[in-house]
């Protein structure tokens, strides 16, 4: 916590960033490296797998190591809401918008399925934990009790490295984006008068302190599970402004309000499906005598997006005015400068 504070606090979002090629390093040596050697000590992935299967098999809330056709649309709809949700978090836009030019960002869209595989690797430890017939105190303790198990003490040491350095950069990227949220759109809202840039930075500062102090108090003092319904919250309340913001990105065929009960009611939605099935992520739906269950996130989207096209053909034929966008053509000619740049080049 000390060293995130301090660097975040000193160096901004230039440390994070700086820290990320450290951690990249560190986290792809340990994948990589345990990735050929656990399977090699373990008879490989054949045996793994199996291994894996019976273990689940007998596990007291019996699983398995390939889906059931019923969890189909679970697995699908999750990994297609959790994606949607994933580039609308407040800490994404502020290191997407933070890149030195448009290039950038597409250079690192290009590169990000690496990553991605990184993290489908990274799934199979648990299987691996399994094979080696280790009984972890918690599923937080398979990763670190399965590489202490495999590797001598010096290499586990730089895999508890990599763990640690792991959690580093995101959580300074999201102090900072919440700091900024913070310094933008509330502290400046009642005197109704921009901050100065040194001021605005201070302010950021100590907003990003008090983020992260709250974020430790709350791994101190609330139960660790209240961190998954956490990001359950999350995913599902951010998801709901996909449409607003990136379809309103490519249109502005939307009645604004429209787009706004649609959110709001989507919102209502997303929170109730979370309780009332338990604080379950997925969320059984009747359709036409079918039950398909699916990401509950994903259900109250798709009510966002009908609420918002239903709504705008009323809306518009009641002649409620949409209000005035205040967006010109030269907002975008720094963008429309640099594709042109790119074309040329």
């Amino acid at each position: 916590f000390a060293i995130l504070a301090a660097y975040t606090y000193r160096g901004g979002l230039r440390a994070p960033a700086l820290v990320a090629v450290v951690k990249d390093v560190l986290i792809y040596v340990t994948v990589i490296t345990a990735i050929i050697v656990i399977p090699a000590k373990l008879g490989g992935f054949e045996h793994i797998f199996a291994a894996a299967q019976t273990s689940l098999a007998a596990a007291p809330k019996a699983a398995s190591t390939i889906l059931a056709p019923a969890q189909f649309s679970a697995y699908v709809t999750l990994a297609i809401g959790s994606g949607l949700a994933l580039v609308m978090y407040p800490h994404v836009m502020t290191a997407t918008v933070s890149a030195s030019s448009p290039n950038v960002i597409r250079r690192n869209m290009a590169l990000l399925p690496a990553y991605s595989i990184l993290l489908g690797l990274l799934a199979l430890f648990g299987y691996m934990a399994h094979a080696a017939g280790l009984h972890p105190a918690s599923p937080n303790d398979t990763v670190p009790d399965l590489l202490r198990a495999m590797f001598p003490s010096w290499f586990f040491g730089v895999c508890l490295a990599a763990i640690g350095i792991g959690a580093l950069v995101p959580a300074a990227i999201m102090s900072i984006a919440a700091a900024n949220l913070y310094t933008r759109n509330i502290h400046r809202v009642p005197p109704g008068v921009p901050l100065a840039g040194r001021e605005e930075t201070a302010v950021a500062k100590f907003a990003s302190l008090v983020v992260k102090t709250g974020a430790l108090l709350a791994v101190l003092l609330l139960p660790a599970q209240y961190s998954l319904y956490y990001q359950l919250f999350a995913g599902a309340l951010i998801l709901q402004t996909f449409p607003a913001i990136v379809i309103g990105l490519y249109t502005r065929w939307f009645h604004r309000v429209a787009l706004f009960s649609g959110w709001a009611v989507s919102v209502v939605l997303a929170i109730w499906m979370i309780v009332a099935n338990n604080f379950a992520s997925t969320f059984p739906l009747t359709i036409a005598g079918t039950t398909v269950v699916a990401y509950g996130a994903l259900w109250a989207f798709a009510a966002n997006i009908i609420i918002s096209v239903v709504g705008t053909f009323i809306l518009d034929a009641m002649k409620i005015p949409r209000g005035t966008d205040h967006t010109s053509p030269a907002d975008y000619e720094e963008e429309a400068g640099d594709r042109a740049a790119s074309a040329v080049a």
